[in-house]
């Protein structure tokens, strides 16, 4: 029972920073010019994130993914940490332990 809320926990923690790091990474989005100068610093802090945040192939796929729309102008809206976290929970194909 407890591995299940720490399963739970761990998942609702990933969405909420992964909100967070959205949220961080439209803000340049909203200051025309300046912002895009912005996402040069940010964009690769946001693929590393991604790569602590997901292990393995979705992560790694995910930080060059992020990296890439973070760095492209007018992309900042796509949320890639979120999209990331409902492939990982809702599509991703993972063996549940019993």
């Amino acid at each position: 029972m407890q591995e299940i809320k720490a399963v739970n926990d761990d998942k609702m923690k990933k969405l909420l920073f992964g909100l967070l790091f959205d949220a961080i990474g439209m803000v340049s989005f909203s200051i025309p010019v300046l912002g895009e100068f912005g996402d040069v610093i940010w964009a690769p802090i946001a693929a590393f994130i991604m790569t602590r945040m997901y292990k393995g192939r979705v992560g790694k796929v995910a930080s060059i993914l992020t990296f890439v729309e973070e760095i492209l102008p007018f992309t900042d809206v796509i949320p890639s940490f979120t999209i990331t976290w409902i492939y990982t929970y809702f599509f991703s194909k993972q063996e549940e332990e019993i």
